[in-house]
């Protein structure tokens, strides 16, 4: 009796230990799962096939064709921001940092909305040789409507001296942008500004 007894126990115990190993490999298995998932997601693929980067975006040489016009709109995978001008312009330095008022250096951050700053800078000025000004806004004014787009938050107009006008674009974030020039409409060229919604998908 006492045999059986110490069989039956016996087998309760193996059983027991059977099963739990069963459980750590299971355990085991998600883990390497979810190990590879989270490296997966930290290494994710580019948002929208977007690759450009967050550095200094420069090209082009200084222009007399005035500014004319600024637009903001908003397309599936980023924000765009268009500065037209009355004439050829592809000059353009474009940064994150601080944005000062041309003339006077004023730092146009305290009046900017957005976690961080790109700074505009256009190789054409925004007045014509009569020195009048081709756009409406003054130093400090916003310069377009963004309100609920998903990564702009402010374009304000820092001003425009000695051939060189500023905007300081504000962001959510820093995250990937683009600058390219377009010819049109007519005789205008324009300077586009495309500001990724995020890094990765």
């Amino acid at each position: 009796m006492r045999i059986r007894s110490g069989l039956t126990v016996l087998v309760v115990v193996l059983a027991g230990l059977a099963a739990g190993g069963g459980t750590a490999g299971a355990g085991t298995a998600t883990t390497g799962s979810t190990t590879g998932t989270t490296r997966a997601a930290a290494t994710g693929s580019p948002y929208c096939g977007i690759t450009w980067g967050s550095a200094e975006k420069t090209a082009g040489e200084l222009s007399g064709a005035p500014l004319v016009a600024v637009r903001a709109g908003r397309h599936d995978c980023f924000d765009r921001v268009v500065f037209e001008f009355a004439g050829a312009v592809e000059g353009y330095s474009i940064a994150y940092g601080e944005t000062w008022t041309d003339g006077e250096g004023l730092a146009l951050s305290p009046y900017t909305a957005g976690d961080q700053l790109l700074r505009v800078s256009l190789r054409a000025p925004a007045y014509d040789d009569d020195h009048l000004a081709t756009v409406p806004y003054r130093v400090g004014d916003r310069a377009a409507n963004v309100l609920r787009y998903r990564t702009l938050r402010d374009v304000v107009f820092g001003g425009s001296f000695e051939g060189y006008t500023t905007f300081a674009v504000g962001v959510r974030a820093r995250l990937p942008f683009r600058v390219f020039v377009l010819a049109g409409p007519g005789t205008h060229s324009r300077i586009v500004l495309d500001v990724a919604h995020q890094w990765q998908e």
